[in-house]
């Protein structure tokens, strides 16, 4: 497992970064996440509808990509995880790693003293209903890309301007909103190491499953 901390990165390279990765990886490549923010950037899912965008007053650039979903907002302050595994090698079926991936945002809320849980038939992680992280993958011949966001401190106006992953009156949160002042970097280790924890070893490669992620200072091309 290869860890790469990328900092504020553009949404554009970042996407065909993950794209050229998962087309070129071979057998033996080794996993990777990448944790990062982007600057303000809608992202519209492949079987998304335009019309959840209600309005764009910041004229906030809007995406469409290859991820499942619909319309959602990144932003500084909001702590990104995209996961590029190879699901057969760790034996994970595409709705056992969605399930991992809640698991993981759940715990580190929990580690900040939050109480959060699934809601059955909406992908993402919630707080008394309200909805403080999302979810959306892609999957080409057996391995993963895009992944999560967890809102750490973002403004939460554009999420405003839209039906949030096209559920109408949705309303979005951050960890700010409870008195939590952490840093988006402080919280991405906390949920790299549940991340860690919970993802399968690779197959045959039980002897090195306790051995620490190599980390790896990195950056992406800009736009």
């Amino acid at each position: 497992m290869i860890v790469k901390r990328l900092g504020l990165v553009e949404y554009a390279p970042a996407l065909e970064a993950m794209r050229v990765f998962t087309a070129e990886r071979g057998a033996d490549t080794p996993d990777e996440i990448w944790l990062l923010q982007h600057p303000p950037v809608y992202t519209l899912g492949q079987a998304g509808k335009p019309e959840h965008l209600l309005q764009n007053p910041a004229h906030i650039p809007l995406v469409k990509i290859d991820r499942g979903g619909q319309i959602t907002y990144h932003g500084p302050g909001q702590l990104v995880a995209y996961l590029l595994l190879d699901l057969h090698r760790r034996r994970l079926k595409v709705r056992e790693l969605v399930q991992l991936m809640e698991q993981a945002i759940i715990d580190t809320l929990a580690d900040h003293g939050l109480v959060a849980e699934r809601k059955g038939g909406a992908p993402g992680v919630y707080i008394a209903g309200d909805k403080i992280a999302a979810l959306g993958l892609r999957v080409r011949n057996g391995c993963s890309y895009h992944g999560l966001a967890i809102n750490v401190d973002a403004d939460l106006t554009p999420f405003g301007w839209i039906n949030p992953c096209g559920y109408e009156g949705l309303k979005t949160i951050r960890m700010k909103d409870f008195g939590i002042e952490v840093s988006v970097d402080a919280v991405g280790e906390v949920l790299l190491g549940h991340l860690q924890r919970l993802l399968p070893p690779l197959t045959g490669d039980a002897d090195r499953a306790h051995q620490p992620a190599q980390a790896v200072e990195a950056t992406l091309p800009a736009s």
